[in-house]
């Protein structure tokens, strides 16, 4: 049996080596699981059982299993490189068949879907035209590359304080836009008609008596009333701690516009965030609901995997969402080459789901996860592997001096 044993135990640590040399080729593999060769002993069984004394006939390689340990992260100027920080694959689709990895260098194709290096889609949840999640069936990741369109305002408001030691404005005196002295404040705001061009609206606060006050409204430099003398949109009154009691809802306002954009636009004015103590006039926010055109400017992928498309016009919408998929047995899995690996039964069936929910990790854009494998111990390994494929070599060799022995007696 000397030969057998050695025979096995060169082939098993020739495979051992094998499994050492890969992984030190992928140590630098983006995504990479070091592998590790596991053993298992010979034994010859009589016809009707073992027997007490039976010699072992040598070795032979059971599995070979990946480890799927953290990688370290590195990182990288593309939005789109994406790093797994805990347990879980990327979905991908090759022609409509699934596989799964753990490398995310990702780029966008001819036709703006989401591939890996080697043309595979990443599996996603999509989203709608007005950017919201559509979970439910995972799909290929596509960005939508098209404008932005245009938003109408129809809202917009300020929060600001009144001086309340401001003096109210004879009644004698008529509103008027380049008079400063018939108004106390004014204050600016852009707002967009429906094919998104802007305009400015202002609106003019003046003080009518105490804790009252009037707001004219001009747009583009226009009063919008059209009255001579001009006249207020609405009235304000405060109580004696400066709250607004009044308009509770907010003030309507119509003002023309171009024929091309309708002809009207009317805004809902909301002053709710007024307030008039005895302080400065001051602006400390500004908002309304429309917006420009604008084009796609980049990307971005927050840690549940979630691609955002921002817009040169300062918005923001979702592309649509990565999903991880878990296994109950990662080590079942089937490697496939390139970074990737299939389903089988051994592995079970993929539990797919956002990112940083369950036990799926979260997602780093703009980062890579790097190779498991630990040099040093591949080094220290493959000492001892060569050391183990020379003591067998020298089994086979003692064996052919002891039958070289047997065949020169005489």
């Amino acid at each position: 049996m000397g030969f057998q044993n050695g025979l096995s135990g060169l082939s098993a640590s020739s495979k051992n080596l094998d499994v050492i040399g890969h992984n030190i080729a992928n140590v630098n593999t983006v995504g990479a699981k070091a592998s590790r060769a596991q053993f298992a002993d010979v034994y010859a069984n009589s016809l009707y059982g073992s027997g007490s004394a039976n010699n072992g006939i040598g070795v032979q390689v059971t599995s070979v299993n990946q480890q799927f340990t953290q990688g370290d992260l590195m990182s990288s100027d593309n939005p789109l490189d994406i790093a797994i920080n805990g347990s879980g694959f990327f979905q991908l689709s090759t022609n409509g068949a699934l596989s799964y990895s753990r490398n995310g260098e990702f780029r966008l194709d001819k036709s703006n879907f989401v591939t890996t290096t080697n043309g595979s889609r990443l599996m996603g949840y999509a989203a709608n035209a007005q950017g919201n999640i559509v979970t439910g069936v995972p799909t290929e990741l596509r960005l939508d590359m098209s404008d932005i369109a245009p938003r109408l305002t129809s809202t917009a408001g300020f929060t600001a304080n009144l001086d309340a030691r401001d003096t109210a404005i004879d009644a004698a005196v008529p509103f008027a836009l380049t008079d400063t002295e018939s108004y106390n404040d004014a204050t600016s705001i852009t707002v967009y008609d429906s094919q998104g061009s802007n305009h400015a609206l202002t609106t003019y606060y003046r003080k009518t008596g105490d804790n009252a006050w009037d707001v004219y409204v001009a747009v583009d430099g226009a009063e919008i009333s059209g009255a001579t003398p001009a006249a207020p949109v609405g009235s304000l009154t405060f109580d004696v701690n400066g709250a607004l009691l009044t308009p509770a809802a907010p003030i309507n306002f119509t003002y023309p516009t171009a024929a091309a954009v309708g002809g009207t636009q009317t805004i809902a004015l909301d002053l709710s965030d007024l307030t008039q103590h005895g302080s400065a006039f001051a602006i400390t926010a500004l908002d309304q609901d429309g917006f420009a055109p604008g084009q796609v400017a980049g990307f971005s992928i927050d840690s549940d995997g979630v691609i955002m498309a921002s817009y040169t016009n300062g918005q923001t919408k979702a592309q649509g969402q990565i999903i991880l998929a878990s296994f109950s047995n990662p080590q079942g899995l089937s490697p496939l080459g390139n970074n990737a690996w299939g389903e089988t039964s051994s592995s079970g069936q993929p539990v797919v789901g956002a990112p940083a929910t369950g036990v799926l990790g979260s997602l780093k854009s703009g980062a890579l996860e790097g190779s498991n494998v630990d040099l040093t111990d591949e080094l220290v390994n493959m000492i001892t592997a060569q050391r183990a494929y020379q003591a067998n070599a020298q089994t086979i060799k003692t064996q052919d001096q002891i039958m070289q022995t047997i065949v020169n007696l005489r």
